[in-house]
């Protein structure tokens, strides 16, 4: 079985390669339209656009088309990438001490036997931040680390030792919910 990412996300490429998934990657090119009445309605459809916009492209037998999408999301407001150093600040300052989510669709987009079929599901990760300094997240902002990042910050960079826990899926909040995408992959008798 041949496994595309249809995502462009370095943070993506590294859990998937941790995980020892071989896959090219074709990062999606759609426009993305927030569509759906909830965070996971929202996120799984976007996620659904990356992988059917390289499948029209790129469709062949036996392959996995992996899209996938994160958002962050604050008393039911979803935070995208901000724009600039200011955007980041603002949504860095308003989460300081909050509890978060992280949402994570993923469309699956499998290619066998003639047929194709079409897997999607949605993790939630909450997160808590400690009380962030006003120099802190200057000092932060500043580094331009938080312009590419939903909600503003990276879990796994140097905002991580503002992060006072999290409930659910740490991976999630990377990128990509690999334990879940793993189980299913089995669950539609593939492998990695």
């Amino acid at each position: 079985m041949k496994y595309i990412l249809a995502s462009a996300s370095p943070r993506r490429r590294e859990l998937m390669e941790q995980a020892g998934f071989q896959f090219d990657i074709i990062p999606s090119t759609a426009e993305e339209n927030r569509e759906g009445d909830s965070p996971e309605d929202v996120v799984m459809n976007l996620a659904s656009q990356k992988a059917y916009a390289v499948g029209r492209e790129h469709i062949s037998p036996d392959q996995v088309i992996i899209g996938a999408d994160t958002l962050v999301v604050y008393n039911g407001e979803i935070l995208g990438k901000p724009s600039n150093r200011q955007e980041a600040y603002d949504m860095l300052s308003m989460l300081s001490d909050r509890t978060h989510q992280v949402y994570t669709g993923v469309c699956l987009l499998i290619t066998r036997k003639g047929s194709i079929k079409t897997v999607r599901f949605c993790e939630r990760t909450d997160v808590t931040f400690y009380p962030i300094s006003r120099e802190d997240l200057l000092s932060y902002t500043a580094t331009g680390d938080s312009l590419d990042k939903a909600g503003a910050y990276g879990i796994q960079g140097p905002f991580a030792v503002h992060v006072k826990s999290i409930q659910g899926d740490y991976n999630n909040v990377v990128g990509l919910p690999l334990a879940r995408l793993y189980h299913e992959l089995l669950n539609e008798g593939l492998e990695i």
